[in-house]
């Protein structure tokens, strides 16, 4: 991806590189898990509204994963994006789960996602499955190519993880085949030695650092400042609870407790007060730590985009901060941002 702005649609935000790989993100990305039906069934317009208006608020960098929807995120970034420069935007997609036709009928909410259940998921971190998970993901998409990739949660895989998965991945970036390897998932310790131990280029960590938890700060971030590898945050929003709290909202996909929505509701008064919504400061905080590349935000519809790409671009006083301290609502070790723009 080059940085300068195409097609007369304004603006690109700002860029920052993964790790020494050259592959750039811009400071807030488009998570392409909710335009594949995540929770609620998304059609085929208003998901290429969204993409469309993430690209004219400037954001070029997209990530999609076979698991989102069975393949269906993977198919309709591809067409949403197909007649836009390649050079233009950078794409990530994973490896770990690969997809096999299934004539079983009925849907994948079981698995969160409103589609028919046209595939079955397959685990499967071995050579062969990597490859074949990224050719599959290369026609879904219809690229001849795929910037960053990354292994996908996994978890209960260590051993094929590290010992198969891992090389297969260094050597396709030996080749040219992808610009940069790394992995995604929720937990931070395993992102922690993929840091320390291999030569990945950045790692997507969900959930872990925000608002409303810091666990990434204690092992993963500081391992990865150290190794000059980027990390790609995702889940700010803890899955719903810091973008609208409220009783029956949603914390790490099940529902929020009692006094998990309290907080939040707190922290949105501190925020308020401030001149500025949660969202924002959740989309933000992040930023604070220098190893930090890149916001991921889901999103669902155009409105949706716009409203995340309006809050990140505001202008936090830097009081809030202290203010939400002060409250003894964020610790007081834990980095926060500058007032400019990341």
């Amino acid at each position: 991806m080059t940085p300068a702005g195409e097609n007369g649609t304004g603006a690109v935000l700002p860029c920052r590189p993964l790790g020494d790989s050259g592959v750039l993100v811009t400071a807030l990305g488009f998570g392409g898990a909710a335009v594949a039906g995540l929770y609620e069934d998304v059609g085929e317009e208003e998901a290429a509204a969204a993409v469309e208006a993430a690209w004219d608020a400037g954001i070029r960098y997209f990530d999609t994963a076979p698991h989102y929807g069975l393949g269906l995120s993977e198919r309709r970034l591809g067409a949403a994006l197909r007649n836009r420069p390649r050079h233009a935007y950078t794409l990530s997609t994973k490896v770990g789960r690969v997809l096999e036709p299934y004539d079983g009928g009925g849907d994948d909410r079981a698995n969160g996602f409103a589609v028919p259940a046209t595939h079955r998921r397959r685990w499967d971190f071995s050579a062969d499955g990597v490859r074949r998970s990224l050719e599959d993901s290369l026609t879904r998409l219809g690229l001849d190519r795929i910037d960053l990739v990354l292994l996908h949660d996994p978890d209960d895989h260590a051993e094929q993880a590290f010992g198969e998965a891992y090389p297969a991945l260094e050597e396709l970036r030996s080749q040219g085949v992808v610009g940069a390897i790394g992995v995604g998932m929720n937990r931070t310790g395993m992102l922690t030695r993929f840091v320390r131990d291999t030569d990945v280029d950045a790692v997507l960590c969900a959930g872990r650092y925000t608002l409303l938890e810091q666990g990434a700060s204690e092992d993963l971030l500081p391992a990865a400042e150290a190794a000059g590898k980027s990390v790609i945050i995702g889940g700010v929003f803890n899955s719903g609870l810091l973008a609208a709290p409220a009783p029956g909202v949603t914390y790490d996909y099940a529902e929020a407790s009692d006094e998990l929505v309290g907080r939040a509701l707190r922290m949105g008064n501190v925020t308020e007060a401030a001149g500025v919504p949660l969202r924002a400061a959740a989309l933000r905080f992040p930023f604070g730590h220098p190893a930090v590349a890149s916001v991921l935000v889901g999103a669902r519809s155009a409105d949706q985009v716009r409203d995340a790409a309006e809050q990140f671009g505001r202008l936090l006083p830097a009081d809030v901060w202290e203010d939400l301290r002060a409250e003894g609502l964020l610790p007081a070790g834990v980095p926060v941002p500058e007032r400019r723009a990341p």
